[in-house]
């Protein structure tokens, strides 16, 4: 990978050394290489450090373009006395159909199982977007400990000096979602001022194996049909639960970035990741802008970006075989945009870019499966 040099500013922050006795040689390199050098640091509290080495340090750091955030803690509202109508959501599902053209079950089974997971996620709104007199990711999020003492600053807190950022990395200590040990859920999310696009990948196991296979291109030789046991011991209800809880985190993740969107207007893409790869929600530049042009859909009670109804498209396989050995049991593959987009939900460039190796070969492999359809009201 090559990277540009860039120029100098017109007066320099730091004057030319006069003698060659009496510097420090580091100091002949140009503002643009030391700033090349900070970019590759990236990390905020790395950055903090260097800012105390010297007067010239701390006058380039603002400068730099690439910014990664890793956030210590997450700061919980425990307030008991608060309501559940404060963080309670609806849902309703319009229709789900094979694509192929049966469903009726899978309709049917759906519409019965979504009410009763709406508890577990009531206290997620707490844990991303609690109650309190400053700004909602100001309360939420805690990243840089100050090795004085306990005090917690929040990423806008330590952003508000750097004025060049183009890439912001945030990454959260945990995924916000509680899984069992053994299963595999992972998310990834595009938002501009609402939801762009959303990729889920679920399995209820995941075996290694030491065997590697070739499955280059191939399909499992099963039919690509959804197992009628799939709707009885409670496999659909389990990927509902994947399904709605991801798209909770998602939009709640967006609506905490609004201040620093808004207050860096150089950001070129940002990403919201966390320490355990379970979730990660993606801006380009593009994205950033709507969002600071458009109004935000938002839900007050709940801390999070609505989400506007949706198209949904499922693939399902009971086993899948990865290249490198890897056995998902379960296999789930769900791709969902907006109704009113005019982007093709099973657009397969965007649905086998959308994890890392091993998930994005298994990804390739599910969307060449049966297609089931599903569709969502706004919630």
């Amino acid at each position: 990978m090559s990277y540009l040099l860039r120029s100098d500013p017109v007066s320099r922050i730091h004057p030319e050394p006069q003698s060659l006795t009496s510097f420090d040689h580091f100091d002949l390199l140009p503002d643009s290489l030391l700033l090349l050098i900070f970019d590759k640091v990236a990390d905020v509290k790395d950055l903090g450090r260097c800012c105390i080495v010297s007067r010239r340090f701390h006058s380039l750091v603002p400068f730099v373009e690439n910014v990664l955030v890793r956030v210590d803690c997450v700061i919980s509202d425990d307030d008991s006395s608060s309501s559940d109508e404060n963080h309670r959501f609806s849902l309703n599902t319009a229709s789900i159909s094979d694509a192929g053209g049966a469903g009726g079950s899978f309709s049917a089974l759906f519409r019965l199982v979504f009410a009763p997971i709406f508890k577990p996620f009531q206290m997620l709104g707490q844990i991303l977007g609690p109650k309190r007199s400053s700004s909602s990711f100001d309360a939420s999020f805690s990243a840089i400990n100050d090795e004085i003492g306990v005090t917690h600053h929040s990423p806008t807190q330590v952003l508000k000096n750097f004025g060049e950022i183009r890439f912001l990395k945030i990454e959260l200590p945990t995924g916000e979602l509680g899984i069992e040990d053994g299963i595999l859920l992972k998310w990834r999310a595009d938002f501009g001022s609402t939801l762009d696009n959303c990729m889920i990948l679920g399995a209820s196991s995941v075996i290694q194996s030491n065997s590697v296979k070739n499955h280059e291109n191939s399909v499992d030789e099963d039919t690509g049909n959804i197992p009628e046991s799939f709707y009885t011991n409670g496999g659909l209800k389990l990927r509902v639960v994947w399904t709605i809880s991801s798209l909770i985190a998602a939009s709640a993740r967006h609506y905490l970035l609004q201040p620093i969107i808004n207050e860096h207007k150089s950001l070129d893409r940002l990403v919201l990741s966390d320490a355990d790869g379970q979730g990660v929600l993606c801006m380009n530049r593009e994205q950033l802008e709507e969002l600071r042009v458009t109004p935000l859909s938002a839900s007050s009670a709940s801390k999070r970006t609505l989400v506007p109804a949706l198209n949904m498209r499922l693939w399902y396989a009971p086993e899948l075989d990865l290249p490198d050995g890897t056995v998902l049991k379960g296999a789930t593959l769900v791709a969902i945009r907006p109704s009113e987009s005019k982007k093709e939900v099973c657009d397969a460039s965007w649905l086998s870019d959308a994890f890392e190796e091993p998930f994005g070969t298994a990804a390739k492999m599910l969307i060449k499966r049966r297609t089931y359809c599903l569709e969502m009201n706004s919630f």
